[in-house]
């Protein structure tokens, strides 16, 4: 369960807990009736929406409904699970195209004119030059007019003003602010730095790691999974859990940190019951989550802010309430008899009209009564108004976040793949059926008894040597054997072609998830590819789907949540959030190959200019799995490696004839000590290179230029030898 922290109180209303054992609440009126009302409107209007679920449920378990009505002589009842085979294959897709840079696919990036942070900054590493730009010749924090300010301010702007525009750059670039100037630095001796870009990662980095806190892959996961077997997937949050540390001290004793922490967690489809009259959740005016909760864990809502803990004992007090759905008892494999041990707390988040509060007796502050509608969360259970809040995020939004696998444009929820596959699942397990029993009766014989012809009081058990022993003596055959006709080939081939339309109706071939003997353009390893090519087709706009309905938006709840909650200076830009999804539909491999063959051709000194070679080299790293932050420098990171870099490679200095370098010993003769055995070398001639290995006039032995005819050296001159 999560709970909501660092409210802004002052502006936060909430209502306040009654007098213990006090059963009037004059402060909520009738507002748990009115969700209680809400609650079962929406409820009667999903019906149709469950039984849908529920056909795609047993389908996938492989089990028949209870209206299904065989016939007496069918014997045999299998259920041929297809259509588990294809949702598992489309939830497999999905986690592999979603997690396929093992990163939660979200992307924090500057708006392409960012307000309220540098683009780019550079500072000039040469005093002499200037940079080039207007007012070059002069040193860095050198004198300027008053009017015009140091260097790297505009008109008008104070040093305060750019320094809060730097971001995440701001203690960094703090030794050199004197220095900094606007624009991209063009010249050598010009080092850039991107702030509005280095912030959006900064931030980003933020937003995954409290993703990776919160299990947000797991729940991700999950939420794919419902999406491709109902056809809709939820999420919720992001709220505020206090998160357990373990840690131990020197003495051995846990001493556990606690730490508040934003929670993203994955919502059953089942329990949600959104506004019936919304078809996404962009237009909806409010949506219910159905708790099913232990006595234990009601009362712990008592320590959670904002909850009213009288209320909860009363609720408690009322007893247990939860009375279970038709479809959780056609889910449940073991059935419970009796009443559960289990409360229903109802979770309301919408809009109301402030008019429609004071008009069901809710004491409405002053300060709203001039508003027309307000956001408010309200938690219910036995009637007991348990927690009365105004929403708590800027903007106001709805927690939740819901993603159709399937876009039903008139429907909240969306179609799945077990529903595109039904009827095709019933043809299958009706062929199915029939080639079984038929199987059946064409293994056996028919047999016929003739008694006449058969001595009185014989068993007619037929075995492998049976005789029978005849009492007439009418002629003809006493027993005969008939075999039923086989037709199990002509059913199999009707399964067949139902199954190929289920591939055709989930978009999901049979061989994208291990079918064998594959024929035609499948027999190659390039045919394979270009049927997976095409296969990947269809989870394309699935893909879409979680970009557009639950991960973009879900990112902008978390930058909002940070931004009102954990407010960094630092980490303060003109971002935008952008959801991942559908970029990673190319895999590594091939982005990896394309990065590298554009950076091969933009190795021509021609071209080089116009390429961005910190973002190719950070693109290239991303695509072998790597963190471009730990294994790639930016443009300002990298001069600096160069002058590293130039100082380990700088040779020796010359030294002066005659000079011995440091630290060699000294021999008798003024000059190194000769080892014993070694061999006196001799000196080169005069104009020899010892160095040459050509042969042609160096110390070394080699080959040498053989001399051509004509010219001097040549042996075979009439000459001779010159």
């Amino acid at each position: 369960m999560e709970e909501e922290l660092n409210m802004d109180d002052d502006i936060l209303s909430s209502i306040k807990d009654t007098n213990e054992d006090e059963v009037m609440d004059p402060g909520v009126g009738n507002i748990a009736s009115y969700v209680r009302d809400r609650f079962k409107k929406a409820a009667e209007i999903r019906q149709s929406d469950e039984q849908r679920w529920m056909r795609s449920y047993r389908n996938y378990r492989g089990i028949y409904d209870q209206s299904m009505q065989f016939t007496s002589t069918e014997k045999s009842r299998v259920f041929v699970k297809i259509t588990k085979t294809k949702v598992n294959a489309a939830y497999g897709q999905i986690t592999e195209v979603l997690f396929g840079n093992n990163r939660f696919p979200l992307s924090i990036n500057p708006t392409i004119l960012p307000e309220g942070i540098k683009e780019s900054v550079y500072i000039e590493t040469n005093s002499k030059t200037g940079g080039g730009q207007p007012g070059a010749g002069m040193p860095l924090g050198g004198a300027e007019s008053a009017a015009e300010g140091p260097p790297g301010l505009l008109p008008g702007e104070t040093m305060a003003e750019l320094k809060s525009r730097l971001g995440a750059l701001t203690k960094k670039l703090e030794p050199v602010m004197d220095s900094v100037k606007e624009g991209d630095g063009t010249g050598p001796t010009q080092i850039p730095f991107y702030p509005a870009m280095v912030t959006a990662k900064k931030m980003e980095k933020k937003i995954h790691d409290q993703i990776d806190e919160s299990d947000g892959k797991k729940h991700l996961r999950s939420t794919a999974f419902e999406c491709a077997l109902l056809g809709t997937g939820a999420m919720k949050g992001p709220f505020v859990v206090d998160k357990e540390y373990p840690v131990w001290t020197d003495d051995g004793e846990y001493s556990p940190i606690t730490k508040a922490s934003p929670n993203i967690s994955h919502v059953s489809v089942w329990n949600l019951y959104p506004d019936p009259d919304a078809t996404n959740m962009s237009d909806a005016e409010y949506i219910i989550e159905r708790h099913k909760m232990p006595r234990s864990q009601l009362r712990g809502l008592k320590r959670r802010p904002h909850f009213r803990p009288n209320k909860v004992d009363m609720a408690i007090k009322y007893g247990e309430n939860y009375t279970p759905e038709w479809w959780e008892h056609e889910m449940e494999d073991n059935r419970q008899q009796g009443p559960l041990e289990r409360y229903e707390v109802l979770e309301f988040w919408g809009f109301v009209d402030t008019e429609l509060l004071e008009r069901e007796g809710v004491d409405v502050p002053k300060e709203l009564k001039g508003q027309e509608q307000v956001s408010v969360n309200i938690w219910t259970c036995n009637d007991q108004v348990l927690r009365f809040v105004l929403n708590p995020f800027k903007p106001a939004y709805l927690p939740y976040y819901c993603v159709p696998y399937e876009l039903n444009p008139y429907s909240f929820f969306g179609i799945g793949v077990a529903e595109n596959m039904e009827d095709t699942q019933t043809i299958m397990n009706g062929f199915m059926r029939m080639s079984i029993d038929n199987a059946a009766l064409s293994g056996n014989l028919l047999i016929e008894v003739d008694e006449d012809n058969l001595a009185p009081g014989q068993d007619l058990t037929v075995y492998p040597g049976k005789v029978f022993r005849r009492s007439g003596g009418a002629p003809g055959q006493a027993i005969f054997g008939t075999k039923f006709p086989n037709v199990a080939n002509e059913n199999m081939q009707m399964f067949d072609k139902a199954r190929q339309l289920a591939d055709e109706s989930t978009g999901f071939p049979s061989f994208a998830h291990g079918q064998t003997g594959v024929t035609g353009v499948g027999r190659t390893a390039s045919g394979i590819s270009m049927l997976m090519q095409a296969a990947h087709g269809a989870i394309r706009s699935v893909i879409k789907n979680f970009d557009d309905y639950l991960l973009g938006p879900l990112g902008k709840s978390l930058y909002y949540f940070n931004m009102q909650f954990d407010f960094d200076p630092e980490l303060q830009g003109d971002f935008e959030v952008k959801a991942e999804g559908t970029e990673s539909l190319m895999a590594n491999e091939v982005r990896s190959q394309r990065l590298m063959q554009f950076l091969g051709i933009v190795q021509n000194p021609v071209l080089a200019p116009f390429a961005k070679m910190d973002y190719i080299i950070r693109e290239i790293a991303k695509s072998m799995d790597l963190d471009p932050d730990k294994v790639a420098n930016s443009m300002g990171e990298a001069a600096i490696q160069a002058e590293l870099l130039k100082k380990f490679q700088a040779p020796p200095p010359e030294l002066a004839p005659g000079t011995v370098p440091p630290g060699t010993p000294i021999g008798p003769q003024g000059g190194p000590p000769k080892q014993p055995g070694q061999p006196q070398q001799a000196k080169p001639p005069a104009g020899v290179q010892a160095t040459d290995t050509q042969g042609s006039g160096g110390g070394n032995i080699g080959t040498g230029s053989v001399p051509p005819p004509g010219v001097q050296g040549f042996s075979g001159n009439t000459g001779g030898m010159e």
